[in-house]
């Protein structure tokens, strides 16, 4: 726990200034948050990212739940002190209408910030490994190298259509519908999974993954980005078909995850990280991360241990017991 803290810390002190160009770039600075995140909130919604992130149950998807239950979902332009409007992207001759400020937007948003918390529990706990690689980068470890490589290949396939859809998914799959319909295909595919590898069982170490291997459990990380699905989910999967045991299959999602929720995490904090901190303000956003890689940390280890001994199947009963909850919740 003592290297996750840090590491949270280092993390922001990365993004937070890029974030702050983007403020000094689309609005003038406010003396205080246009809405309240309310401590609690903050100390919610880190806790969901921290045991959801690495779970094969989609942190997206409960993270969209949590912020409909706190009411953190208003559509609602939001509007500045001075009684004027507030914007995301302010009309311009290319884009005339612009796209107002609203809570979901700025909600949306730190629900993937506060990813730099699981991010920061993985590396933490991934210190020899990520060493490997740093070293394998300088000719001193080709098993480090080689997991870089792999690794690097598993990310193309998701961060290419990521790319593509991110404002599609943004504006057409943040739902309790979109989560739903994800719930329950993923389970499906657990299922189906654990009953494949109960025939192919391997011990096969990371090391030995092939590049068609990684590029494979990659392409099933395309399907993560669909909301609810459950990033570690395909690429446990994925891992399981590639010849990877529970615990291999978990470790190498958890390495790729470092990649990705990266990647993903500073994408959004690019593009819409000046409306979050506009809308709540600074430091929740770093009781969130906090709060994320301490609950991390604990999912991770605890479910390397479960993995090991029973496999995917609670986690996908659990994905239908939900989906069953969110359709008489709220879709009835």
């Amino acid at each position: 726990m003592r290297r996750i803290i840090p590491l949270v810390g280092i993390g922001l002190a990365l993004i937070l200034p890029c974030l702050g160009e983007s403020i000094a770039d689309s609005a003038p600075p406010k003396a205080q948050p246009v809405a309240e995140l309310h401590t609690r909130d903050a100390v919610i919604l880190g806790v969901i990212e921290g045991i959801t992130e690495f779970l094969p149950i989609s942190s997206t998807g409960h993270l969209i739940i949590a912020n409909k239950v706190l009411h953190l979902d208003g559509e609602t332009p939001l509007t500045g002190v001075d009684g004027q409007p507030l914007w995301y992207k302010k009309p311009s001759p290319k884009h005339p209408e612009g796209e107002p400020l609203t809570l979901k937007l700025a909600a949306d948003t730190y629900v993937v910030v506060i990813q730099f918390g699981a991010i920061a529990a993985v590396a933490g706990l991934y210190w020899r490994q990520m060493r490997s690689i740093l070293l394998g980068l300088v000719g001193r470890d080709s098993a480090g190298l080689v997991l870089f490589r792999n690794l690097m290949i598993a990310f193309i396939p998701a961060a290419a259509l990521g790319l593509a859809l991110h404002d599609w998914i943004d504006k057409h799959l943040f739902s309790i519908g979109a989560v739903v319909t994800a719930q329950i295909s993923g389970a499906v595919l657990m299922f189906a999974a654990e009953n494949w590898r109960k025939t192919h069982a391997t011990t096969r170490p990371i090391g030995d993954l092939s590049s068609r291997n990684a590029f494979g459990i990659g392409a099933l990380q395309c399907a993560a980005l669909w909301p609810g699905t459950s990033r570690s989910m395909t690429t446990i999967v994925g891992g399981y078909f590639a010849g990877l045991d529970p615990r291999k299959a978990a470790e190498f999602s958890f390495l790729l995850g470092l990649v990705t929720l990266t990647a993903a995490t500073g994408y959004k904090s690019m593009k819409s990280g000046a409306a979050m901190i506009e809308v709540f303000g600074w430091p929740h956003v770093l009781l969130g991360c906090i709060v994320a890689a301490v609950t991390a940390a604990v999912s991770i280890r605890f479910l390397i241990h479960y993995l090991t001994r029973h496999g995917l199947g609670l986690f996908a009963v659990y994905r239908l017991v939900t989906a069953g909850v969110l359709i008489l919740w709220f879709l009835v």
